[in-house]
């Protein structure tokens, strides 16, 4: 009677099996629903590097795995957002090219234009990160989280710093303080403005910083914002990259005791239609290399100048405006290269680019 009984209960008993599994299979779907739709789009770097030694740190083979391995290894993502990944490129990024960054960004367009993208996590090499970041900032039309993140050690070595790096850039790209404030680098527990921060170390984990205009915020468990950025940014800026089919070739070149003007000479015999000049202190330009400049401008081109000290404003000066030898403000001459190159796409008016320079 016994056996009898429980072989009438398991039908029963299965059914409310079934029912508790498809129930519990509904509260799951229902709270994946509740997360941000976060997309990751990978171009390789140091935080897909790996080497066969652990304690390796400067010697290893950049972007070596893929989008998917690099969200497979950290599981955790999975409780924060309904992640999923994109290989753009996967390279390191000393080798990023106009073509490979217009690329990325028409993507990283078109997923924020829909509907069902939250926000956005690059991941990039730490070595141009930041002219990335800042050229995101520029060109992308929406207010929806847009993160940058790296890691300045491989995912093979001790003490790597990208899982950390990578939970904590997908947390700030999927959450609602986040929107608004234009493209933000999240490393080592900051967040910092892609229109400030730099890379300031070789090496250590703690390289971004954003010394002269502050982060943006801090990651302690909770995300913390407490200030703004004063500049414009994505949705306020004159440049879209929908619209955007080319970049015009614009040049660095430093300055250093006894240059010359054959530098300037050199850009433009190779094509360049701008060139920043990264000068000492406040942008001073020797006077040689202002006979370059001089030759340059006359033959069409924008020349800027910056400053090689990193830190601080080039301020305006009268002469030279009246050369028409523009001022960078407090852009360091590889971000100033990206106002550049984006200004050429719209004007080679020099009083509208210094514009450009003092609003962006």
């Amino acid at each position: 009677m016994i056996t009898g009984c429980a072989g009438a209960n398991e039908p029963l008993n299965e059914t409310r099996a079934e029912a508790k599994a498809e129930n519990a299979a509904a509260k799951s779907d229902q709270k994946q629903k509740n997360l941000p739709n976060i997309r990751m789009l990978a171009t390789g770097g140091t935080i897909a590097g790996a080497d066969k030694s652990k304690t390796s740190t400067t010697n290893y083979k950049a972007g070596a795995v893929g989008v998917d391995a690099l969200i497979e290894a950290v599981p955790e993502l999975q409780d924060i957002a309904n992640i999923s990944g994109e290989q753009i490129a996967n390279i390191g990024s000393q080798n990023m090219t106009n073509q490979t960054l217009l690329k990325l960004s028409k993507r990283a367009g078109e997923l924020l234009a829909s509907d069902d993208v939250d926000g956005i996590v690059v991941t990039h090499g730490t070595d141009t990160l930041e002219e990335t970041a800042y050229f995101l900032n520029l060109v992308i039309k929406s207010d929806k989280p847009l993160v940058i993140v790296g890691s300045m050690r491989p995912s093979t070595a001790i003490g790597a710093d990208g899982p950390s790096n990578l939970y904590n850039a997908v947390k700030v790209a999927g959450s609602k303080e986040a929107k608004g404030k234009g493209a933000l680098v999240v490393m080592n527990d900051r967040i910092a403005s892609a229109r400030y921060v730099t890379k300031t170390n070789t090496t250590t984990p703690d390289t971004f910083k954003s010394e002269e205009m502050g982060n943006l915020g801090v990651i302690a468990n909770d995300i913390y914002f407490f200030n703004d950025i004063a500049k414009k940014h994505t949705k306020e800026t004159d440049f879209d990259i929908a619209k955007i089919a080319r970049l015009p070739q614009v040049d660095i070149i430093y300055g250093y005791q006894s240059d010359g003007r054959y530098l300037f000479d050199a850009a433009v015999k190779a094509g360049a239609k701008g060139i920043i000049y990264a000068g000492s202190g406040n942008g001073s330009i020797s006077d040689e290399a202002k006979k370059g400049a001089a030759a340059a401008m006359k033959k069409g081109l924008a020349v800027v100048r910056s400053s090689r000290t990193k830190n601080g404003v080039v301020t305006p000066n009268p002469e030279l405006e009246k050369a028409k030898l523009l001022a960078s403000n407090s852009l360091n001459p590889e971000k100033a290269r990206i106002l550049l190159m984006l200004a050429l796409t719209k004007t080679n008016d020099p009083q509208k680019i210094q514009t450009y320079f003092n609003e962006y």
